[in-house]
């Protein structure tokens, strides 16, 4: 059974402000495919669910804005100690606006509570981008 991952994406402002930063901090694997990261304190307990094609949703602003499917976890040492590499898609999916309060760390996200994707060049909404976005800092979206 598939289980997912709310994260707090911190810093960051929009969704095209995280592609990029994902663009600027991807990695290449010794054959050239390209992926992204996130590195965490603790790895999941529940990384066999989490591994069954769980995803990343980010949270952007106080809402689920969009999610990367996690392709793998892997030990991380630290100047701290070991941590967890959450390795991702490149592909971001972006998903219906869901608002969520803040936290710290991540948090389980069951399937039944996750935001459904949104097609590529579809809108959750017919406003313009930047008004959808403020509309959504107030509250109102």
């Amino acid at each position: 059974m598939t289980v997912h991952i709310l994260k707090l994406c911190v810093g960051i402002d929009s969704i095209e402000h995280l592609i990029e930063v994902r663009q600027a901090r991807s990695h290449f694997l010794p054959d050239g495919t390209p992926y992204n990261y996130h590195i965490t304190r603790a790895r999941p307990k529940r990384a066999v669910e989490v591994l069954d094609g769980g995803s990343i949703y980010w949270v952007i602003k106080g809402f689920i804005q969009v999610r990367q499917r996690i392709i793998g976890l892997e030990p991380v040492e630290t100047d701290t100690g070991v941590k967890c590499k959450f390795v991702m898609d490149t592909n971001l999916v972006r998903t219906e606006s869901q608002p969520r309060r803040p936290h710290q760390g991540w948090r389980y996200l069951d399937p039944k509570d996750a935001p459904k994707d949104i097609a590529d060049g579809a809108r959750s909404d017919s406003l313009p981008e930047d008004m959808s976005q403020k509309l959504r800092d107030l509250g109102l979206l």
